[in-house]
């Protein structure tokens, strides 16, 4: 099984060209993660005080909550050029170089998934942060030397989903640690009907609301739920979303009322039906389920987890008394769903 269901919390193909479309552009135009937003606009004032460029910035949080589009508004709002990569983009320290001799004063950098860098990369990375300085080493063995090359002040933007990998003498670099968190739904549906409007789609309050109870706390898959029930609304409706018609289309895509897809059950239905409700350990699941164990831990746990359907114990993963529920399944014998033995 890959993970290619509507909730994916990753981009699919596709995804990127839609997705820009929508981000905002302003910090105005943002919706939600109000005291973050209040404050980079602190920094970002203060940075335009002073007429120098923002302190590096490291974004944290799960996948689709808006950190690219935060390190594209924070480089429109100090008039700066945006410049994007990725951590697994810069394989060596040569393409780390050829980046940073390529901006100009001011510019920010965008390094996504920034605790993938590989080590001889962030050791290039941490004096161009600190001292605006590359070394680079010309030449081979007894005759290499080391030149040192001034660089421009530039703002390095950071975004990673895993702030424990990144390694902490990058992550100390950074003058501004923040995390996203999941986006409360009166916050979805403002940015559901924001979409809408940019779409062209007629979506009434209730039916955007009905998007945003299932789109997991992610505006990026409340976008793409949009899409999907505005697919349907076309093909079998009238072309209006409204709350029936948004029911009825994710429940078509296999999501239902509690914005759980097919892998989410598969995953509870593997625990309870294979594992006696658990517990049972992440490898092991993993492979009943047909997806890398890094997937289900970053891709459907947190939602899990967050709904309290999944506990998350030393001993493994357990199917709790909601997820139960949620399949129409009693428990065996009255037995809590905290017992059993590690399966791993």
């Amino acid at each position: 099984m890959r993970e290619e269901g509507v909730l994916a919390t990753e981009a699919l193909p596709g995804d990127d060209a839609f997705d820009a479309g929508l981000r905002p552009r302003q910090m105005d135009e943002f919706i939600g993660q109000a005291e973050l937003k209040d404050r980079l606009s602190i920094l970002i004032e203060a940075a335009r005080g002073r007429q120098e460029p923002v302190d590096h910035v490291l974004f944290s949080g799960p996948p689709g909550l808006g950190k690219t589009s935060l390190a594209g508004i924070l480089s429109n709002e100090m008039g700066a050029s945006f410049r994007a990569t990725s951590g697994p983009a810069l394989e060596r320290p040569g393409d780390l170089a050829a980046v940073l001799t390529n901006l100009d004063g001011g510019d920010v950098l965008f390094i996504d998934e920034v605790h993938r860098l590989p080590r001889q990369v962030e050791e290039v990375l941490y004096p161009a942060m600190e001292d605006f300085q590359l070394d680079i080493i010309v030449g081979k063995g007894p005759a290499a030397r080391s030149i040192r090359l001034d660089l421009p002040h530039f703002t390095l933007i950071g975004a990673t989903t895993r702030v424990g990998r990144v390694a902490p003498p990058l992550r100390d670099r950074f003058g501004y640690v923040a995390r996203l968190d999941y986006y409360e739904p009166a916050d979805l549906a403002e940015i559901i009907t924001r979409s809408a409007g940019i779409l062209e789609v007629d979506v009434t309050p209730d039916g955007a609301e009905g998007i945003a109870l299932r789109s997991r706390g992610t505006p990026r898959i409340a976008n793409r739920l949009l899409r999907r029930v505005r697919d349907y609304a076309t093909v079998r409706a009238d072309g209006t979303v409204d709350l029936e018609t948004a029911i009825v289309a994710l429940a078509k895509f296999e999501v239902d009322d509690a914005g759980l897809d097919k892998v989410d059950r598969f995953i509870l239905g593997a625990i309870v039906d294979k594992f006696g409700g658990g517990p049972v350990g992440l490898s092991t699941l993993a492979i009943a389920v047909g997806e890398e164990p890094e997937t289900v831990e970053d891709a459907y746990e947190p939602y899990l987890l967050q709904q309290g359907f999944l506990q998350r114990t030393p001993r493994g993963r357990i199917a709790t008394q909601r997820a139960y529920d949620h399949l129409g399944l009693e428990l065996p014998h009255g037995e809590a769903p905290n017992q059993g033995r590690l399966i791993d």
